[in-house]
Parts: C-alpha cells; structure tokens; sequence
C-alpha cells in the first residue's frame, strides 16, 4: 500500500507544492485547509497528472472542535497516516510591540502553535500506535533569529522549534520521526497576508533578490521522507542566496 500524508494549509504556497510532489512520488494524500475551493482544485489537478488517491477536508486548525470532527470523519485506509506536514502558519502585521494588533497576535499563536499542537496530538496517537510514523514541522529562519515589528511571528516560530525538539524526544521510544524545516525568504503568500492584501507592499519584499520558492522547501521536504528508516533529519534552514539572516539580504 501507498503511504499517506496529509498536509494543512495545502491551498497554496509550500503546502501545495508538497502535496503536489509527495503525489508525484507515491504518496496518497489528505489535503487540507480553509479554503475549500483551492483544495478542490488542487485534488482535481492532483488526480489528472499522477495516480494518487487524494481527499480534501476543509477546516480551521485554530478550531479544536473542527479538527477533531476533521480527523473523526476518516474511514478506512485514511486513518492510517504515515506521514504528517504541519504548514499552516502564516505571519499578520508589521508593527512593534507596543503599537501591536491583539487580534494579529491571536491569528499567528493560535494558527501557528495552536493549531500546530491540536493536529499533532490527534495524528502522532495513531503513530504511537502503530510505532512509526514522521511528523514535519514547517519552522521559519525567525525561529532562530528576531527582527524589529516581528515580536508575535518570531515568538510563535520559536515556539515552533521548541515544541519540535520536544516532540522528537516524546515520540523517540515508538520510532516515529520528527523533523523541521526552516526556511528563509520564500515567494508565497506570506508577505501578502503579513501586509492584509497590500500587494504592491509585499511585491516590495522581494525586490533586487531571487527568493526561495515554493518548490525549493517542497523538494527538501521530500528529500527528508525519503531518507531511510534508520535516519531522521531533525532540522533543516534553507536560505535563498541572496539571505543571510532575518535583516542580511543582497539586493541587486
């Protein structure tokens, strides 16, 4: 049988350039997130090119109530996941601290850490289970550094890594892995959620530098499935060349 993954915050972005390739490569899939119509799309345009089995839910991570009923409603082979992707995360406002917008700080802790924690403690029981499994966080450079007007965001990515790390050590005995990936500058929807819809703003963040793209994490992330049973790659941070840090960047 296929192995399975499922993906949060599959609509766009990183998580759909992973679901895209894991299908490419022999996983079936349960592809999730808000928006109910880009799954569809994404399920249908999966189907067409590869021959992958893939199911779409459409829920909150932020809602314990809906990823329980989310996780509840697989049947058969689909409550067997193998491996987990938690990417759904985002990044809302660019102020300091004291000028910072509670409801931005609420969205980022509550998608970031929350919901991060609510699908992993229904997901990795299974894992327990059945003693194998991989869960993949999707961390950020800001858990590693800070920058100014980022306070929330890096607080969450940090947290990020710190439930990492421990996971890893909680869910050792039963052999299941645990990894993360950080990466650097990606071309995504981030900056445009960061800056709520203010497109010519995040087009700016990129500019006079290539970014990483989408396709750069999803083509880490499969090299860190495919990696053999004996070997666990716990982190990975992936910088565009152009980035050397949260604030070091060589724009053209």
């Amino acid at each position: 049988m296929k192995k399975i993954a499922l993906i949060t915050g599959a609509t766009s972005g990183i998580g759909k350039a992973t679901a895209q390739i894991l299908a490419e490569n022999g996983y079936d899939l349960i592809i999730t997130g808000r928006r109910g119509e880009l799954l569809n799309d994404l399920s249908l345009n999966i189907r067409s090119v590869t021959d992958a089995d893939v199911i779409s839910i459409c829920f909150d991570v932020r809602d314990m109530n809906q990823v329980e009923n989310a996780i509840n409603s697989l049947t058969g082979k689909w409550t067997e996941i193998d491996l987990l992707i938690n990417n759904a995360g985002l990044a809302v406002g660019f102020e300091p601290v004291h000028l910072g917008v509670v409801d931005d700080w609420e969205r980022m802790i509550d998608t970031n850490v929350k919901g991060l924690l609510y699908i992993s403690r229904l997901i990795s029981a299974g894992m327990v289970l059945r003693r194998s499994g991989h869960i993949i966080n999707l961390s950020s450079v800001a858990s590693r550094d800070v920058y100014p007007n980022g306070a929330a965001y890096c607080g969450s990515k940090h947290a990020v890594q710190a439930i990492t790390k421990a996971m890893r050590i909680e869910l050792l005995q039963y052999g299941i892995k645990v990894s993360s990936i950080s990466p650097g500058m990606v071309d995504t929807e981030f900056s445009k959620v960061r800056f709520k819809g203010d497109q010519d703003r995040a087009d700016n963040v990129y500019k006079g530098l290539t970014p990483l793209y989408a396709v750069d994490i999803a083509e880490a992330i499969l090299f860190m499935v495919t990696r053999p049973k004996h070997v666990n790659i716990d982190d990975i941070l992936i910088m565009p060349t152009d980035q050397a840090g949260t604030r070091d960047y060589h724009r053209r």
